[in-house]
Parts: structure tokens; C-alpha cells; sequence
């Protein structure tokens, strides 16, 4: 796959428009990798100029902050503040709403100020433009419901752009009984992820799943790697693995677009 860092493009003369941040789960995760590879073939298909950090990139701090770790969180921002002040590009996109939040609204207090966008914001432009053009034949017709992850709709008012990517691949949005200002978690924001449930009647991810099944979609279109992990689970617990996908807004762009 072609993805240039920006130390090599910079080596070259080159700056590119594009800062692709990949953020921990893109990388390391094998799930979320695919997502990494749908996204980034998107980019390249619309001859978009971008380039990652690669090994440059170190976690945004979002887990230590929400944990309540300040002190790491900080040292972690101001590290990739660093690296991203010496590099020029136009603006920041990430497949994470965590990321995305995190360096848009967090970074500026500590001198990081970047124009910061979602990759659903910059998949909606880049087919409204025609830089991306979609078949409908992929998923025309098919129910899909989607769910609002926490940093990208309700911390960030964004609910129209990846509903309007799933209007573009002409399926069937079927919403859930909580969406858009009032979007239930997954359960993995705030740290959650990494540690083990409190005690309670029912997990939180698998509360969200059940409405997911209820809306009788066959896909599940998430736009956060945590957010897929979660609901993922959540089909196993109901033993719905075999009839409910979930897929990442790029993995459904990337499989109804054509070259």
C-alpha cells in the first residue's frame, strides 16, 4: 500500500495536504487495521496527498486523561505536539473519534492548534466533489442502522456525515431507539475499555447491541475502532454474529466505490 511518512516526504520537499493520524488501535489492532487499509485505499483512489507520522506517532493521551492520569496525558501531548509542529501539512484526519477529540479540543491549550476533521467528514467531501464515486449495487437496499460514537456526536455535534456517507451507498438507514443527541456508549469511552466492569444488571455494550438487533439492520456501521470492538462483542454475547456485521463507514465507502 502506498502510504509515505512525512519524514520521507519532507525529505523530499513535499508537504502534504493530508496528516493521516492513525492513532493506537489503527496500528496495533487487527480488527481496527482493516479499517486503517479501507481508509487509506480511499485516499489513494482520490489521489488525496497525505502521510502518517509511522513511528513518530505515539498515543494521543486520551486513555491516561480519562483515567485521570493529567500528568501522563500532558507528557504524551506535548511529545506529539513536538513532532507535529515540525512538520507542515493542511489538516488532520483520524478514523478515531477519540484522537479526533482529543487533538482538536485538548491539544490547543497545550500549543497544538491544527484544523482536526473525522474521516467521515472528509469521506462525505470527498464524494459530494466527485473525488470518490460510489456503485450502488453494494449495499443498495440493505438495512443498516448506525451508532454514534460518543467524541465524534455528542462531543462534537457531528451526526450528518456519516449518515450521509450510508444515504450515498443507498442503504436502508434504520436508527436505533437512542441516536444522535441522545446516543447511547458503547461502553468503551473513558478508559473503560481497559479495565473490568462494575457491578450492575447488564453490560452497557451489550444493552447497545440489543437495540442495534431491534432495528432488524444487517449491518451495524460504526465510525470508532473502540466502538466496533464493543458492539463486536456484543453479537457474540447475543450469539448474532452470524446474522449482524459490524463495519467501519470506510470499510462500506471502500466496498461500493469504484476505481
Amino acid at each position: 500500500m502506498n502510504v509515505p511518512t512525512l519524514k520521507e516526504l519532507s525529505q523530499n520537499g513535499l508537504d502534504p495536504e493530508i496528516l493521516f493520524w492513525v492513532g493506537c488501535a489503527g496500528s496495533f489492532d487487527e480488527r481496527a487495521k482493516k479499517i486503517t487499509k479501507s481508509f487509506v485505499k480511499l485516499l489513494n483512489k482520490a489521489n488525496i496527498s497525505f502521510g502518517v507520522l509511522g513511528i513518530e506517532e505515539s498515543c494521543t493521551g486520551d486513555p491516561a486523561k480519562r483515567a485521570g492520569n493529567e500528568f501522563l496525558y500532558q507528557m504524551q501531548a506535548v511529545s506529539n505536539i513536538e513532532t507535529l509542529n515540525s512538520y507542515n501539512f493542511k489538516k488532520i484526519v483520524t478514523t478515531c473519534p477519540h484522537c479526533f477529540n482529543t487533538i482538536k479540543n485538548e491539544y490547543p491549550s497545550l500549543g497544538g492548534n491544527y484544523d482536526v476533521i473525522h474521516h467521515t467528514q472528509l469521506l462525505d467531501d470527498l464524494i459530494k466533489n466527485g473525488k470518490i464515486k460510489v456503485q450502488n449495487e453494494s449495499f443498495k437496499g440493505k438495512k443498516i442502522t448506525f451508532h454514534d460514537p460518543c467524541y465524534l456526536g455528542r462531543a462534537n455535534k457531528e451526526f450528518k456525515a456519516p449518515r450521509n456517507l450510508i444515504d450515498s451507498v443507498k442503504a436502508d438507514l434504520k436508527e436505533m431507539k437512542s441516536c444522535k443527541e441522545k446516543g447511547l456508549c458503547c461502553g468503551a469511552g473513558g478508559a473503560q475499555m481497559f479495565k473490568d466492569a462494575e457491578k450492575g444488571n447488564e453490560e452497557i455494550n451489550i444493552k447497545r447491541t440489543k437495540e442495534a438487533i431491534d432495528t432488524n439492520a444487517k449491518i451495524i456501521a460504526a465510525g470508532c475502532p473502540f466502538c466496533n470492538t464493543m458492539l463486536s462483542d456484543g453479537l457474540k454475547n447475543q450469539k448474532a454474529e452470524q446474522k449482524v456485521k459490524v463495519l467501519d463507514i470506510a470499510e462500506i465507502v471502500e466496498q461500493a466505490s469504484i476505481d
